[in-house]
Protein backbone atom coordinates (compact mmCIF):
# COMPACT_ATOMS: atom_id res chain seq x y z
CA UNK A 1 0.00 0.00 0.00
CA UNK A 2 1.31 3.61 -0.79
CA UNK A 3 -0.02 5.58 2.20
CA UNK A 4 0.76 9.30 1.77
CA UNK A 5 1.71 10.09 5.37
CA UNK A 6 3.52 12.87 8.08
CA UNK A 7 4.13 12.56 12.25
CA UNK A 8 4.13 15.89 12.97
CA UNK A 9 6.50 15.41 16.84
CA UNK A 10 8.54 17.55 18.95
CA UNK A 11 11.57 17.45 20.48
CA UNK A 12 9.58 17.58 24.17
CA UNK A 13 5.88 18.14 25.64
CA UNK A 14 4.32 21.94 25.42
CA UNK A 15 6.18 22.49 21.75
CA UNK A 16 2.82 23.06 20.56
CA UNK A 17 2.17 19.86 18.42
CA UNK A 18 -1.40 19.45 19.25
CA UNK A 19 -1.94 23.23 18.23
CA UNK A 20 -0.01 22.59 14.92
CA UNK A 21 -1.52 19.57 14.24
CA UNK A 22 -4.97 20.10 13.85
CA UNK A 23 -4.29 23.83 12.18
CA UNK A 24 -2.79 21.17 9.84
CA UNK A 25 -5.48 18.78 9.79
CA UNK A 26 -7.79 21.64 8.85
CA UNK A 27 -5.65 23.27 5.98
CA UNK A 28 -5.50 19.56 4.25
CA UNK A 29 -9.82 19.49 4.74
CA UNK A 30 -9.77 22.68 3.20
CA UNK A 31 -8.24 21.29 0.61
CA UNK A 32 -10.72 19.19 -0.39
CA UNK A 33 -7.79 15.88 1.15
CA UNK A 34 -9.06 12.58 2.45
CA UNK A 35 -7.51 13.05 5.90
CA UNK A 36 -6.97 11.11 8.69
CA UNK A 37 -5.01 11.35 11.82
CA UNK A 38 -3.51 9.40 14.42
CA UNK A 39 -1.69 9.81 17.92
CA UNK A 40 1.51 7.71 19.06
CA UNK A 41 0.84 6.59 22.00
CA UNK A 42 -2.02 5.83 25.02
CA UNK A 43 -3.09 9.92 25.11
CA UNK A 44 -7.68 10.10 24.81
CA UNK A 45 -7.66 13.46 24.52
CA UNK A 46 -5.67 14.62 21.46
CA UNK A 47 -7.55 12.13 19.43
CA UNK A 48 -10.71 14.35 20.49
CA UNK A 49 -9.27 17.59 19.19
CA UNK A 50 -8.37 15.56 15.97
CA UNK A 51 -11.64 14.29 15.80
CA UNK A 52 -13.47 17.63 16.68
CA UNK A 53 -11.46 18.93 13.04
CA UNK A 54 -11.62 16.01 11.07
CA UNK A 55 -15.39 14.52 12.46
CA UNK A 56 -14.10 11.65 12.27
CA UNK A 57 -12.27 9.34 14.91
CA UNK A 58 -8.05 9.50 15.01
CA UNK A 59 -6.39 6.23 15.65
CA UNK A 60 -4.22 5.20 18.34
CA UNK A 61 -0.81 3.84 17.01
CA UNK A 62 1.68 2.37 20.00
CA UNK A 63 4.68 -0.18 19.48
CA UNK A 64 4.58 -1.12 23.08
CA UNK A 65 0.87 -2.38 22.89
CA UNK A 66 0.93 -4.33 19.30
CA UNK A 67 4.81 -4.85 18.96
CA UNK A 68 6.56 -3.87 15.68
CA UNK A 69 4.16 -6.17 13.24
CA UNK A 70 1.23 -5.74 14.46
CA UNK A 71 0.97 -1.48 15.01
CA UNK A 72 2.40 -1.52 11.10
CA UNK A 73 -1.17 -3.86 9.97
CA UNK A 74 -3.37 -2.00 12.07
CA UNK A 75 -2.45 1.47 10.82
CA UNK A 76 -2.33 -0.08 7.27
CA UNK A 77 -6.03 -1.06 8.23
CA UNK A 78 -6.65 1.90 9.13
CA UNK A 79 -5.28 4.23 6.71
CA UNK A 80 -6.79 2.10 3.83
CA UNK A 81 -9.96 4.72 3.32
CA UNK A 82 -8.44 7.62 3.20
CA UNK A 83 -6.07 9.90 0.87
CA UNK A 84 -3.09 11.11 3.58
CA UNK A 85 -2.85 10.08 7.28
CA UNK A 86 -1.06 12.66 9.89
CA UNK A 87 -0.15 11.65 12.90
CA UNK A 88 0.83 13.32 15.80
CA UNK A 89 3.88 12.08 17.80
CA UNK A 90 3.99 11.92 21.87
CA UNK A 91 5.95 13.67 24.64
CA UNK A 92 9.50 14.11 23.05
CA UNK A 93 10.65 12.44 19.81
CA UNK A 94 12.73 9.67 21.51
CA UNK A 95 11.17 9.42 24.72
CA UNK A 96 9.25 6.16 24.98
CA UNK A 97 8.82 3.52 27.51
CA UNK A 98 9.69 4.27 30.83
CA UNK A 99 11.01 8.14 29.26
CA UNK A 100 14.40 5.30 28.19
CA UNK A 101 13.00 2.53 25.85
CA UNK A 102 12.95 2.91 22.14
CA UNK A 103 9.50 1.16 22.45
CA UNK A 104 6.40 3.46 22.44
CA UNK A 105 7.96 6.32 21.50
CA UNK A 106 7.14 9.12 18.21
CA UNK A 107 10.17 7.86 16.56
CA UNK A 108 9.99 4.15 16.85
CA UNK A 109 6.22 4.72 15.38
CA UNK A 110 7.59 6.69 12.42
CA UNK A 111 10.71 3.82 12.15
CA UNK A 112 8.15 0.71 12.16
CA UNK A 113 5.78 2.62 9.76
CA UNK A 114 8.58 4.51 7.63
CA UNK A 115 6.83 7.84 7.82
CA UNK A 116 8.77 11.23 7.55
CA UNK A 117 9.41 13.30 10.43
CA UNK A 118 8.61 16.86 10.73
CA UNK A 119 9.28 18.20 14.25
CA UNK A 120 7.78 21.48 15.88
CA UNK A 121 10.80 23.42 17.65
CA UNK A 122 9.59 25.66 20.28
CA UNK A 123 12.11 28.15 20.15
CA UNK A 124 10.84 31.22 22.44
CA UNK A 125 14.25 32.48 23.70
CA UNK A 126 16.50 30.29 21.62
CA UNK A 127 18.81 32.45 19.32
CA UNK A 128 21.71 30.61 17.12
CA UNK A 129 21.40 27.67 20.00
CA UNK A 130 18.39 26.51 18.04
CA UNK A 131 20.98 25.41 15.52
CA UNK A 132 23.19 23.01 17.89
CA UNK A 133 20.19 21.77 19.28
CA UNK A 134 18.26 20.67 16.73
CA UNK A 135 21.55 19.01 15.08
CA UNK A 136 21.39 17.16 18.42
CA UNK A 137 17.81 15.67 17.30
CA UNK A 138 19.49 15.02 13.95
CA UNK A 139 22.50 13.05 15.20
CA UNK A 140 20.18 10.24 16.86
CA UNK A 141 18.23 9.96 13.68
CA UNK A 142 19.94 7.09 12.45
CA UNK A 143 16.62 6.20 10.00
CA UNK A 144 17.01 9.98 8.63
CA UNK A 145 13.37 10.42 9.00
CA UNK A 146 13.46 13.41 10.35
CA UNK A 147 13.15 15.90 7.17
CA UNK A 148 12.54 19.81 8.26
CA UNK A 149 11.12 21.45 10.86
CA UNK A 150 8.50 24.13 11.95
CA UNK A 151 9.50 26.82 14.28
CA UNK A 152 6.74 27.57 17.42
CA UNK A 153 7.11 31.42 18.79
CA UNK A 154 9.43 32.86 16.80
CA UNK A 155 8.91 36.15 15.05
CA UNK A 156 8.91 36.79 11.23
CA UNK A 157 11.92 39.25 11.59
CA UNK A 158 14.09 36.55 13.28
CA UNK A 159 12.93 33.84 11.37
CA UNK A 160 13.73 35.33 7.81
CA UNK A 161 17.38 35.28 9.30
CA UNK A 162 17.47 31.91 11.20
CA UNK A 163 15.93 30.05 8.41
CA UNK A 164 18.92 30.09 5.45
CA UNK A 165 21.37 29.23 8.53
CA UNK A 166 19.39 26.50 9.51
CA UNK A 167 18.96 25.10 5.82
CA UNK A 168 22.64 25.35 5.16
CA UNK A 169 23.74 24.08 8.10
CA UNK A 170 21.94 21.45 8.73
CA UNK A 171 20.72 20.42 5.33
CA UNK A 172 16.96 19.97 6.10
CA UNK A 173 14.00 21.67 5.19
CA UNK A 174 12.20 24.51 7.23
CA UNK A 175 8.54 24.45 6.53
CA UNK A 176 7.46 27.68 8.14
CA UNK A 177 6.93 29.66 11.60
CA UNK A 178 4.28 30.25 13.83
CA UNK A 179 4.43 33.26 15.98
CA UNK A 180 3.45 33.47 19.63
CA UNK A 181 -0.43 33.78 19.36
CA UNK A 182 -0.72 33.05 23.40
CA UNK A 183 -4.68 33.95 22.43
CA UNK A 184 -4.88 30.70 20.44
CA UNK A 185 -3.27 28.45 23.59
CA UNK A 186 -5.78 25.47 24.33
CA UNK A 187 -5.73 25.30 28.38
CA UNK A 188 -4.55 22.10 30.41
CA UNK A 189 -4.95 20.74 33.61
CA UNK A 190 -3.76 17.53 35.85
CA UNK A 191 -4.72 15.19 33.08
CA UNK A 192 -3.62 17.10 30.24
CA UNK A 193 -5.23 19.12 27.60
CA UNK A 194 -8.68 20.81 28.83
CA UNK A 195 -11.57 18.42 26.44
CA UNK A 196 -12.57 20.22 23.56
CA UNK A 197 -16.27 20.20 24.64
CA UNK A 198 -15.10 22.66 27.60
CA UNK A 199 -13.55 24.79 25.47
CA UNK A 200 -16.43 27.40 24.65
CA UNK A 201 -14.47 29.22 21.76
CA UNK A 202 -12.74 25.75 20.64
CA UNK A 203 -13.84 26.02 17.21
CA UNK A 204 -12.74 29.60 16.45
CA UNK A 205 -9.40 28.61 18.13
CA UNK A 206 -9.09 26.26 15.75
CA UNK A 207 -10.43 27.97 13.10
CA UNK A 208 -7.51 30.53 13.37
CA UNK A 209 -5.06 27.85 14.03
CA UNK A 210 -5.65 26.68 10.25
CA UNK A 211 -5.43 30.55 8.87
CA UNK A 212 -2.35 31.11 10.64
CA UNK A 213 -0.63 28.36 9.80
CA UNK A 214 -1.56 28.73 6.07
CA UNK A 215 -0.08 32.11 6.33
CA UNK A 216 3.30 31.15 7.44
CA UNK A 217 3.53 27.41 7.09
CA UNK A 218 4.40 25.99 2.91
CA UNK A 219 1.25 23.45 3.74
CA UNK A 220 1.59 22.49 0.04
CA UNK A 221 5.71 21.46 0.41
CA UNK A 222 4.38 19.32 3.90
CA UNK A 223 1.44 17.26 1.17
CA UNK A 224 4.50 17.04 -1.57
CA UNK A 225 6.97 15.38 1.55
CA UNK A 226 3.77 12.97 2.53
CA UNK A 227 3.75 11.80 -1.04
CA UNK A 228 7.21 10.51 -1.05
CA UNK A 229 6.73 7.18 0.84
CA UNK A 230 7.32 3.85 0.39
CA UNK A 231 4.96 0.88 0.49
CA UNK A 232 4.14 -0.74 3.70
CA UNK A 233 4.43 -4.33 3.45
CA UNK A 234 2.33 -6.22 6.15
CA UNK A 235 2.32 -9.92 7.35
CA UNK A 236 -0.95 -11.58 7.97
CA UNK A 237 -1.29 -12.48 11.35
CA UNK A 238 -2.82 -15.69 12.75
CA UNK A 239 -3.85 -16.82 16.34
CA UNK A 240 -5.35 -19.14 18.19
CA UNK A 241 -7.25 -18.06 21.32
CA UNK A 242 -6.70 -20.70 23.83
CA UNK A 243 -9.47 -19.29 26.22
CA UNK A 244 -12.61 -19.64 23.34
CA UNK A 245 -10.77 -22.16 21.13
CA UNK A 246 -11.50 -18.93 18.06
CA UNK A 247 -9.23 -18.31 14.98
CA UNK A 248 -8.10 -14.42 14.53
CA UNK A 249 -6.78 -13.66 11.42
CA UNK A 250 -5.91 -10.07 11.37
CA UNK A 251 -7.74 -9.68 14.54
CA UNK A 252 -11.14 -10.37 13.05
CA UNK A 253 -13.10 -13.00 14.49
CA UNK A 254 -14.32 -15.78 11.89
CA UNK A 255 -17.40 -16.81 13.56
CA UNK A 256 -20.12 -14.38 14.93
CA UNK A 257 -21.11 -14.73 18.20
CA UNK A 258 -24.99 -14.89 19.32
CA UNK A 259 -27.03 -11.46 18.81
CA UNK A 260 -25.56 -9.26 21.16
CA UNK A 261 -25.46 -5.96 22.37
CA UNK A 262 -23.10 -4.03 24.32
CA UNK A 263 -24.10 -0.77 26.70
CA UNK A 264 -21.22 1.66 26.51
CA UNK A 265 -21.27 4.46 28.73
CA UNK A 266 -20.58 7.95 26.53
CA UNK A 267 -21.05 11.44 28.02
CA UNK A 268 -19.18 14.65 28.93
CA UNK A 269 -17.74 11.83 32.27
CA UNK A 270 -16.95 9.09 30.16
CA UNK A 271 -14.87 9.56 27.04
CA UNK A 272 -11.79 7.91 27.26
CA UNK A 273 -12.08 5.33 24.60
CA UNK A 274 -9.85 3.69 22.24
CA UNK A 275 -11.41 3.27 18.97
CA UNK A 276 -9.20 0.02 18.41
CA UNK A 277 -11.37 -1.47 21.29
CA UNK A 278 -14.72 -0.41 20.53
CA UNK A 279 -14.17 -1.77 16.91
CA UNK A 280 -13.11 -5.57 18.22
CA UNK A 281 -16.31 -5.61 19.15
CA UNK A 282 -17.82 -4.71 16.06
CA UNK A 283 -15.83 -6.72 14.21
CA UNK A 284 -16.69 -9.63 16.06
CA UNK A 285 -20.71 -9.30 15.58
CA UNK A 286 -21.33 -7.08 18.80
CA UNK A 287 -24.04 -4.76 18.95
CA UNK A 288 -22.74 -1.23 20.63
CA UNK A 289 -25.49 0.99 21.80
CA UNK A 290 -24.58 4.23 23.79
CA UNK A 291 -26.42 5.54 27.00
CA UNK A 292 -25.11 8.23 29.15
CA UNK A 293 -24.66 7.83 32.87
CA UNK A 294 -25.19 11.94 33.09
CA UNK A 295 -28.68 12.08 30.95
CA UNK A 296 -30.20 8.73 30.55
CA UNK A 297 -32.87 7.43 33.75
CA UNK A 298 -31.55 3.94 32.94
CA UNK A 299 -29.63 1.54 31.02
CA UNK A 300 -30.92 0.05 27.71
CA UNK A 301 -32.95 -2.44 27.10
CA UNK A 302 -31.97 -5.96 26.07
CA UNK A 303 -28.55 -5.35 26.80
CA UNK A 304 -25.74 -8.48 27.19
CA UNK A 305 -23.06 -6.34 29.02
CA UNK A 306 -21.45 -3.20 29.94
CA UNK A 307 -18.34 -1.62 29.26
CA UNK A 308 -18.11 2.03 31.78
CA UNK A 309 -14.43 3.87 30.35
CA UNK A 310 -12.32 6.22 31.11
CA UNK A 311 -13.30 10.35 31.71
CA UNK A 312 -13.72 12.85 34.08
CA UNK A 313 -16.63 11.65 36.40
CA UNK A 314 -15.20 13.90 39.32
CA UNK A 315 -15.82 17.25 37.18
CA UNK A 316 -20.01 15.62 37.15
CA UNK A 317 -19.53 14.05 39.95
CA UNK A 318 -22.75 15.57 41.36
CA UNK A 319 -24.94 15.42 38.47
CA UNK A 320 -24.09 11.35 38.21
CA UNK A 321 -24.60 11.60 41.90
CA UNK A 322 -28.10 12.78 41.40
CA UNK A 323 -29.30 10.61 38.76
CA UNK A 324 -30.49 7.89 41.40
CA UNK A 325 -32.37 6.06 38.89
CA UNK A 326 -29.23 5.51 36.59
CA UNK A 327 -27.24 4.69 39.64
CA UNK A 328 -29.93 1.91 40.50
CA UNK A 329 -30.30 0.72 36.87
CA UNK A 330 -26.65 -0.11 36.93
CA UNK A 331 -26.55 -1.49 40.44
CA UNK A 332 -29.71 -3.93 39.28
CA UNK A 333 -28.07 -4.84 35.91
CA UNK A 334 -24.49 -5.58 36.83
CA UNK A 335 -26.13 -7.85 40.38
CA UNK A 336 -28.04 -9.67 38.26
CA UNK A 337 -25.09 -11.07 36.17
CA UNK A 338 -24.55 -8.95 33.35
CA UNK A 339 -20.48 -8.99 32.49
CA UNK A 340 -18.97 -6.01 32.97
CA UNK A 341 -15.97 -3.80 32.03
CA UNK A 342 -15.11 -0.83 34.20
CA UNK A 343 -11.85 1.19 33.54
CA UNK A 344 -10.47 3.98 35.03
CA UNK A 345 -13.63 6.62 35.50
CA UNK A 346 -15.47 4.17 34.93
CA UNK A 347 -14.10 1.97 38.00
CA UNK A 348 -14.36 4.88 40.37
CA UNK A 349 -18.07 5.11 39.38
CA UNK A 350 -18.73 2.02 40.66
CA UNK A 351 -17.25 2.82 43.89
CA UNK A 352 -20.07 3.73 46.82
CA UNK A 353 -18.89 6.98 47.09
CA UNK A 354 -16.42 9.66 45.90
CA UNK A 355 -14.59 12.87 47.23
CA UNK A 356 -13.46 15.53 45.59
CA UNK A 357 -10.61 18.03 46.16
CA UNK A 358 -12.92 20.18 47.96
CA UNK A 359 -14.08 17.22 50.20
CA UNK A 360 -17.31 16.80 48.97
CA UNK A 361 -19.25 13.42 48.77
CA UNK A 362 -20.90 12.29 47.00
CA UNK A 363 -22.75 8.47 46.45
CA UNK A 364 -22.24 6.35 43.71
CA UNK A 365 -23.07 2.80 42.08
CA UNK A 366 -22.27 0.85 45.51
CA UNK A 367 -21.16 -1.70 43.69
CA UNK A 368 -17.52 -2.04 44.96
CA UNK A 369 -18.01 -0.97 49.21
CA UNK A 370 -15.09 1.78 48.78
CA UNK A 371 -13.89 5.37 48.52
CA UNK A 372 -12.66 7.01 45.74
CA UNK A 373 -10.83 10.42 47.27
CA UNK A 374 -8.57 13.08 45.17
CA UNK A 375 -4.88 12.96 46.01
CA UNK A 376 -3.66 15.93 44.87
CA UNK A 377 -0.89 14.32 42.65
CA UNK A 378 -0.44 11.96 39.92
CA UNK A 379 -1.12 8.38 41.86
CA UNK A 380 0.17 6.04 39.68
CA UNK A 381 1.20 6.58 35.74
CA UNK A 382 2.47 5.01 33.05
CA UNK A 383 2.30 1.72 31.06
CA UNK A 384 1.08 -1.41 32.84
CA UNK A 385 1.62 -5.62 31.67
CA UNK A 386 -1.46 -6.98 33.81
CA UNK A 387 -2.44 -10.61 34.22
CA UNK A 388 -5.54 -12.40 35.95
CA UNK A 389 -4.08 -14.11 39.03
CA UNK A 390 -7.37 -16.55 39.12
CA UNK A 391 -7.24 -17.50 35.17
CA UNK A 392 -11.06 -15.79 35.21
CA UNK A 393 -10.52 -14.09 32.14
CA UNK A 394 -7.14 -14.70 31.05
CA UNK A 395 -5.61 -18.24 31.14
CA UNK A 396 -1.41 -17.57 33.01
CA UNK A 397 -0.07 -17.65 29.24
CA UNK A 398 -1.79 -14.07 28.32
CA UNK A 399 -1.30 -10.85 29.46
CA UNK A 400 -2.63 -7.57 28.83
CA UNK A 401 -1.61 -4.67 27.91
CA UNK A 402 -2.32 -0.83 29.50
CA UNK A 403 -1.91 2.33 30.73
CA UNK A 404 -2.74 4.25 34.09
CA UNK A 405 -2.66 8.03 34.92
CA UNK A 406 -5.31 9.09 37.31
CA UNK A 407 -5.24 11.56 40.47
CA UNK A 408 -7.59 9.61 42.70
CA UNK A 409 -7.53 6.76 44.48
CA UNK A 410 -9.61 4.07 45.95
CA UNK A 411 -9.46 2.90 49.84
CA UNK A 412 -8.90 -0.65 48.15
CA UNK A 413 -7.75 -0.98 44.48
CA UNK A 414 -8.56 -4.63 44.50
CA UNK A 415 -6.07 -7.99 44.42
CA UNK A 416 -6.79 -10.24 41.56
CA UNK A 417 -4.75 -8.83 38.98
CA UNK A 418 -0.76 -8.53 39.21
CA UNK A 419 0.36 -4.96 37.27
CA UNK A 420 3.89 -4.54 36.80
CA UNK A 421 6.15 -1.97 35.04
CA UNK A 422 7.39 -3.18 32.12
CA UNK A 423 10.87 -1.36 32.51
CA UNK A 424 10.93 -1.04 36.69
CA UNK A 425 9.71 -4.62 36.84
CA UNK A 426 7.85 -2.85 40.33
CA UNK A 427 4.85 -4.67 40.59
CA UNK A 428 1.54 -4.54 42.72
CA UNK A 429 -2.13 -6.00 43.19
CA UNK A 430 -4.95 -4.18 41.84
CA UNK A 431 -8.13 -4.89 40.35
CA UNK A 432 -11.80 -6.38 40.85
CA UNK A 433 -12.09 -9.91 38.71
CA UNK A 434 -14.76 -11.95 39.15
CA UNK A 435 -16.55 -14.67 36.55
CA UNK A 436 -18.16 -11.69 34.86
CA UNK A 437 -16.54 -8.66 35.09
CA UNK A 438 -12.85 -6.87 35.28
CA UNK A 439 -12.92 -3.44 37.33
CA UNK A 440 -10.16 -1.56 37.91
CA UNK A 441 -7.74 1.89 36.86
CA UNK A 442 -6.03 0.62 34.49
CA UNK A 443 -7.27 1.82 30.78
CA UNK A 444 -6.81 -1.53 28.53
CA UNK A 445 -5.42 -1.63 25.28
CA UNK A 446 -7.15 -4.95 23.86
CA UNK A 447 -5.74 -5.42 20.50
CA UNK A 448 -2.84 -6.06 22.75
CA UNK A 449 -4.79 -9.60 23.83
CA UNK A 450 -7.37 -10.50 21.47
CA UNK A 451 -8.41 -13.04 24.17
CA UNK A 452 -9.42 -10.53 26.26
CA UNK A 453 -12.32 -9.37 24.11
CA UNK A 454 -12.96 -13.58 23.44
CA UNK A 455 -13.23 -14.46 26.67
CA UNK A 456 -15.44 -11.56 27.55
CA UNK A 457 -17.75 -12.02 24.64
CA UNK A 458 -17.90 -15.17 25.47
CA UNK A 459 -19.59 -14.36 29.01
CA UNK A 460 -21.89 -12.12 27.21
CA UNK A 461 -23.38 -15.42 25.23
CA UNK A 462 -23.46 -17.18 28.92
CA UNK A 463 -25.46 -13.99 30.79
CA UNK A 464 -27.95 -15.80 32.46
CA UNK A 465 -27.08 -19.14 32.41
CA UNK A 466 -24.92 -18.46 35.83
CA UNK A 467 -25.58 -17.12 39.16
CA UNK A 468 -22.12 -15.03 40.19
CA UNK A 469 -20.62 -13.87 43.21
CA UNK A 470 -19.57 -10.67 43.94
CA UNK A 471 -16.16 -10.79 46.05
CA UNK A 472 -15.91 -7.24 46.66
CA UNK A 473 -12.79 -7.16 49.25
Amino acid sequence: MIIPRLMIAAPKSNSGKTLVTCALLGALKKRQINIAACKCGPDYIDPMFHRTVLGIASENLDTFFTGEDETKRLFADFAKPYDMVLMEGVMGLYDGLGGIRREGSSYHLAEVTDTPIVLVVDVHGMGYSMIPFISGFLDYDTKHLIKGVILNRISKGFYETICPMIKKELSIEVYGYLEDKSRLKIDSRHLGLKLPNEIEDIRDILDKSTKYIEETVDVERLIELAGKVKKIDTKKIVSVSDETNRVIIDTHIIDNPKNLTLAVARDEAFCFYYDANIRMFKERGVKIRYFSPLHDDKLPEDIDGLLFGGGYPELYADKLSDNKSMLASVKKTISSGAPSLAECGGFIYLHKELEDDKKNTYPLVGMIDEKVNYKGRSVRFGYVELSDKGSRFLSEKYKIKGHEFHYYDSSNNGSDVCAVKPVTEKSWSCCYVSDNHWWGFPHLYYPSCPAFVDEFIKKMEQKGQNNYEFNNK
